[in-house]
């Protein structure tokens, strides 16, 4: 057992919380319950302490109750798969993320309505995600969206290598792909439909906007990594920031904990900066831009939030000398 001091991480951006956070959370609880992605009293009282559409919620605070279910479902979703992915043996994982994603993408790009009993648990429920997003979005969104979730299934075959062959990747690589493992990328292509916030492409794809949406991601996901370090070292899990800074530079664990947080804190300034120097164009196009940013900016400080007020997924107390952290 080792005594670190965690760090106390801080954001100068609002709180706020969607009106609906209580109605969601109940939606998405008959929602698991329907597709049977939680199936025993011990895993439906976990589930009910997790509070994901809180997450949601917070992240997307201005959503109309219809969208912030569809929204809490997809990152629900997200969540269950990644737990699946994680309790497929070692050997197999590779081989069974492959089919599996690829039955996954199938009914996003063939817009397949799948039952249960024909395409299994995971592929129907996400079925029933996409049909809602098609309801609500236009043809070039859904192409977005795709490549998107393309993105995120070719992250996780890379996590599914490193892991098959016991390999802990170097900190720059890491660093390059873990905007792709934590699935945000899609969530932020989510804003237009869950949030209405219409942007046209120039403006999406203007560099100094894709890189405020990547600080975003990495302030959202170097976060999560401080607070579930020591979970994921404990399951031998090196997709860490913390736990690859410190077999690279061979660390001792407050020392990486306290680099990670460094990073992090650099991220959240460069976001400031960022903001700052915002492309200007018409004003309709100028107040949906900051509508968008706003968005970003609930990302951050809802993900944390969420993390330390609302779910029981992480047990760290931030900021209080000698939380107890296993390495």
């Amino acid at each position: 057992m080792k005594t670190i001091q965690f760090p106390r991480i801080m954001y100068p951006f609002p709180s706020a919380i969607n009106q609906y956070a209580a109605a969601a959370h109940e939606q998405n609880i008959a929602w698991v319950q329907t597709f049977r992605l939680v199936n025993t009293d011990v895993a439906m009282a976990k589930f009910k302490k997790a509070r994901f559409a809180w997450l949601a919620a917070r992240a997307f605070p201005n959503a109309a109750f219809e969208e912030l279910c569809i929204i809490a479902n997809f990152n629900t979703w997200l969540f269950m798969l990644d737990d699946q992915c994680d309790e497929a043996s070692l050997g197999k994982r590779e081989e069974y993320l492959k089919r599996m994603t690829a039955s996954l993408l199938d009914v996003l790009k063939s817009n397949r309505v799948v039952s249960m009993e024909e395409g299994g648990i995971l592929a129907a429920s996400l079925s029933d995600i996409w049909v809602r997003m098609r309801q609500i979005s236009r043809p070039p969104w859904r192409l977005r969206f795709i490549r998107s979730m393309e993105d995120y299934f070719e992250s996780c075959h890379w996590e599914a290598v490193n892991r098959a062959m016991a390999q802990t990747p170097a900190v720059a690589e890491y660093v390059a792909m873990r905007p792709y493992t934590g699935a945000l990328f899609a969530d932020v292509v989510a804003i237009e439909i869950i949030e209405k916030v219409y942007l046209p492409d120039t403006v999406l794809q203007h560099p100094l906007v894709q890189r405020l949406v990547l600080a975003c991601n990495n302030i959202v996901c170097w976060a999560n990594d401080l607070f579930s370090c020591d979970k994921e070292s404990q399951q031998g899990d090196v997709h860490n920031l913390v736990l690859v800074i410190q077999e690279e530079e061979k660390l001792g664990l407050q020392e990486a904990v306290d680099a990670a947080a460094r990073m992090h804190d650099d991220e959240v300034r460069l976001f400031c900066r960022l903001e700052k120097r915002l492309p200007q164009y018409d004003e309709a196009t100028n107040a949906e831009l900051l509508r968008y940013v706003a968005v970003l900016k609930s990302w951050i400080t809802g993900n944390y939030d969420w993390s330390f007020q609302d779910t029981g997924r992480y047990k760290v107390s931030v900021g209080i000398p000698e939380a107890e952290l296993e390495s």
